[in-house]
């Protein structure tokens, strides 16, 4: 039996190899617009409460190198150096089924600090739904707090720790 690390994990074989193409996109995106590679986090999982959610953080710019004259992402794109979109997939645990319907906020704090939270806005992108919001994040170790609400059921939270100070 030929079987995969991310199946025996209980992802399924189709989402593994769009997150990975994703992932590669954009890294591939930040070396190409000279920002460092580091700032391109886009693995980290987390599963609670019966959700699996992947969270990411990319540069505001690759967001805008993506959509240069066509829709814009929550709004206008933020400039500057410090800007970024914090990015989450939510997954049901058991069936692997991306979660559509549920409302999603993130605190971004840095260490010993308490950050803002903001409502990630619901984004449709190749008939898939993620979450995002931009953050200012100047060079600091992070705490991104998301909390997930679903209709009828018990608010899940998550924390991942995000290092920003390369």
């Amino acid at each position: 039996m030929n079987t995969s690390r991310r199946e025996l994990l209980g992802f399924s074989p189709r989402f593994g190899r769009s997150f990975q193409a994703a992932a590669l996109v954009l890294i591939a995106a930040t070396l190409l617009m000279g920002t460092p590679a580091v700032a391109a986090k886009v693995s980290e999982s987390k599963t609670v409460g019966g959700l699996t959610v992947y969270v990411g953080v990319v540069p505001a710019e690759i967001v805008r190198g993506q959509h240069p004259a066509g829709p814009e992402v929550h709004g206008r794109v933020p400039r500057g150096a410090h800007e970024f979109h914090v990015v989450a997939a939510v997954f049901d645990a058991a069936s692997n089924a991306r979660i559509t319907d549920a409302t999603v906020t993130a605190k971004v704090s840095g260490l010993g600090l308490s950050g803002p939270q903001k409502t990630l806005e619901p984004m449709k992108i190749a008939d898939t739904v993620t979450y995002g919001a931009y953050f200012n994040l100047s060079a600091d170790l992070y705490t991104i707090r998301l909390k997930v609400q679903r209709p009828g059921s018990q608010p899940v939270v998550l924390q991942f720790k995000y290092d920003h100070r390369r």
